[in-house]
């Protein structure tokens, strides 16, 4: 008797996608790039595009019944699929067309499993909903794991703010201003007292937050709950144990204004008074 092949889960979807995408980038890398003019200031390279393509295939073959909504090609599949996937190939196309290896590959299911590959450490970080991990020397290998049980080459995300490095977005627009702008933030005597900024330019911060390497992320903007650049890097954050809140402090959603994303309780808490303090000044 033959046993029937194992379908892949999703997380290992997720993996294996964020991982194509990443070799393509990681590949490309150094090289000069055509670029698609979005407008605004805003582009996408070959690069990007390349990417997606590798990790619709990889979804395509995997999960054909799905959608896709990939940043560059917008949505693919059945307009009424019940699952949908959120892909931004290439987060960080400024730094990366410009030699700066600081770039995230993001794919996510809605409201489900997800992944962030880093294409230069050769890392991925990964949530099935409930926990979250990172993959160390990941290029070329996929895995089975059993669900909370890390494998060789792996470790459980562990939030903590001791770096007291805080990634600050500072791409516009500014949706936020003037009552929240996060240039203001890097002024205020509270933060600077505590805390000292960073600017990644890519999402791969919000992995760095689940992996302590930073103890907070902040953004502006609307609701970022869906978005293809930020949906899996909150997922990441919410199964590692983050606090993640909008810059009002209000859960992240339909009413939700931007991102703050803390390592504990006490970082959000003081980074909320920093927000609040440049409200009332305004």
């Amino acid at each position: 008797m033959i046993d029937a092949p194992v379908s892949p889960t999703d997380t290992e979807v997720a993996a294996a996608a964020a991982l194509a995408g990443a070799e393509v980038v990681r590949d490309r890398y150094g090289r000069r790039h055509s670029r698609i003019d979005k407008g605004a200031g805003d582009f996408a390279t070959d690069a990007d595009v390349a990417a997606e393509a590798a990790i619709l295939d990889v979804i395509r073959t995997a999960r054909p019944g799905d959608a896709v909504h990939g940043e560059e090609g917008g949505r693919y599949g059945e307009a009424g699929a019940v699952r949908a996937w959120l892909v931004d190939p290439l987060c960080g196309t400024l730094n990366y067309a410009t030699g700066s290896p600081l770039v995230a590959v993001n794919v996510a299911l809605r409201n489900g499993p997800a992944a962030v590959a880093d294409p230069f450490s050769g890392e991925v970080f990964l949530t099935d909903g409930e926990t979250a991990w990172v993959r160390h020397g990941t290029a070329g290998r996929a895995s089975r794991r059993v669900a909370g049980r890390p494998e060789a080459g792996e470790e459980r995300l562990a939030p903590t703010a001791d770096t007291r490095l805080v990634d600050v977005n500072l791409d516009p627009p500014f949706p936020g201003a003037p009552a929240f702008r996060a240039v203001d933030l890097l002024a205020r005597p509270g933060f600077v007292e505590r805390f000292r900024p960073r600017v990644l330019s890519t999402t791969l911060a919000l992995a760095w937050v689940a992996a302590g390497r930073r103890a907070a992320y902040v953004t502006d903007g609307g609701d970022l709950s869906g978005s293809v650049h930020f949906a899996a890097g909150i997922a990441l954050c919410r199964a590692a144990g983050c606090v993640v809140t909008g810059v009002d402090g209000a859960p992240v959603g339909p009413e939700g204004r931007g991102l703050v994303v803390a390592a504990d309780a006490e970082t959000h808490g003081l980074l909320m008074s920093s927000i609040r303090e440049r409200g009332r000044s305004a």
